[in-house]
């Protein structure tokens, strides 16, 4: 991948920007936004917090059975187990998302907001904005362009983490688990953003032309090679190995805080 200085970028967006004026920017979350995984910090809180009620068990030892992943009297070490097998790579990345999303069923909607913002607040991501994108993100709002922010990670703590980049809740797409009476069910509205599914979420959210996207990981592949102008923030291994199956695919270049 060919590394592209902040302006470079930006200037290539804004005539793509002044060709389709109602155009708009795409961003995953972590690693992209802001360095970290706020689904991990999300989840690994709960945890610490013993949050995991009963209503949550059915669906992990679900999700343990399907994967080999032997269950545990306690909810919340049965929780840590499927989180080890995710680490050792025998729990299905998608289904790890989502399991983070309906991990707080029982919980009603609004303390899972209250606790996701206080999670983006202890694990300090503001201080953990990637500069280079808070400046893509500042210059799209002072052009009035509107910019999605398309996250795998739980929607609440993802709507906690955007505000910290100037962002609001209206433009996320994150898993999102369905509720019921106001509390939330051991299920998730599909398509879940996470590779093809996360142009699908655009997609059916607006159908207006996606100027640019930027992305880390190669689950963000898809989202990238539907837009513009598709641009690396901080590529991992796993995106740089596949960079050449889009050869328009740029790096932005990093910049300190």
């Amino acid at each position: 991948m060919r590394m592209e200085r902040v302006e470079e970028t930006l200037e290539r967006i804004r005539r793509e920007v002044a060709q389709t004026p109602d155009g708009v920017l795409a961003f995953d979350g972590d690693g992209t936004l802001w360095s970290g995984d706020v689904g991990d910090d999300l989840f690994l809180a709960l945890l610490e917090h013993g949050g995991v009620r009963p209503e949550a068990r059915v669906g992990l030892e679900r999700l343990g059975a399907r994967h080999g992943v032997e269950s545990h009297p306690d909810t919340v070490m049965l929780a840590r187990a499927l989180f080890a097998a995710f680490e050792a790579g025998r729990l299905p990345e998608k289904d790890t998302y989502e399991m983070m999303a309906w991990v707080f069923a029982g919980w009603l909607v609004e303390e899972v907001r209250g606790f996701a913002q206080e999670v983006v607040a202890r694990k300090g991501v503001a201080q953990r904005i990637h500069p280079e994108a808070r400046r893509v993100v500042e210059w799209a709002r002072g052009q009035g362009v509107d910019c999605y922010v398309v996250s795998a990670s739980p929607r609440a703590v993802v709507e906690a983490a955007v505000r910290e980049v100037g962002l609001t809740a209206e433009f996320v797409l994150a898993c999102t688990p369905r509720e019921q009476n106001g509390r939330l069910q051991t299920s998730v509205f599909e398509p879940v953003p996470y590779g093809p599914g996360k142009v699908n979420c655009l997609r059916q959210r607006t159908s207006r032309p996606l100027c640019a996207a930027f992305g880390d990981n190669v689950f963000d592949l898809d989202m990238l090679a539907a837009s513009r102008v598709p641009v690396a923030i901080r590529p991992k291994a796993r995106l740089r190995e596949r960079a050449a199956e889009l050869p328009s695919l740029v790096q932005l270049q990093p910049e300190e805080a």
